[in-house]
C-alpha cells in the first residue's frame, strides 16, 4: 500500500510543480491555492510512505516521478524541447526508478 502512497505523491509533486508555472509567481489566486494543496498532499504522503519504505528509495522514486512527468507536461502543455539527449536522459531516469522498486523487493 505504501507504493501506492509513493505514486500519489509523486504525481501530486507534478502538480505543484506545473502549478507554479501556471500560479505565475504565486500572482494568481486559483493556480496558487492548487499549488499549495498539491505541495502539502505530495509531502504528507512521502512521509506516510516512509513508515515502511526506506527513505532513500522513497525520496528518489518521488523525485524520479516528480521530474519525469513535470517534463512531459512540459512538452505537452508548453512546448518544450523534445531533442534526443532530453528523451534519453528522461528514460535512465525511469529506469532508475524501476530499479529501485526492483532492488528493493
Amino acid at each position: 500500500m505504501n507504493w501506492i502512497i509513493l505514486v500519489v505523491a509523486g504525481l501530486l509533486e507534478i502538480g505543484w510543480a506545473i502549478g507554479l508555472k501556471y500560479s505565475q509567481g504565486f500572482t494568481k489566486l486559483g493556480p496558487s491555492i492548487a499549488t499549495v494543496c498539491c505541495l502539502l498532499f505530495s509531502i504528507v504522503l512521502l512521509g506516510v510512505s516512509m513508515k515502511t519504505l526506506p527513505v532513500g528509495t522513497a525520496y528518489a522514486i518521488w523525485v524520479g516521478i516528480g521530474a519525469i512527468g513535470t517534463a512531459l507536461f512540459g512538452i505537452v502543455l508548453f512546448d518544450e524541447s523534445t531533442d534526443v539527449i532530453k528523451l534519453v536522459s528522461l528514460g535512465l531516469i525511469f529506469a532508475g526508478i524501476i530499479g529501485l522498486k526492483l532492488a528493493h523487493s
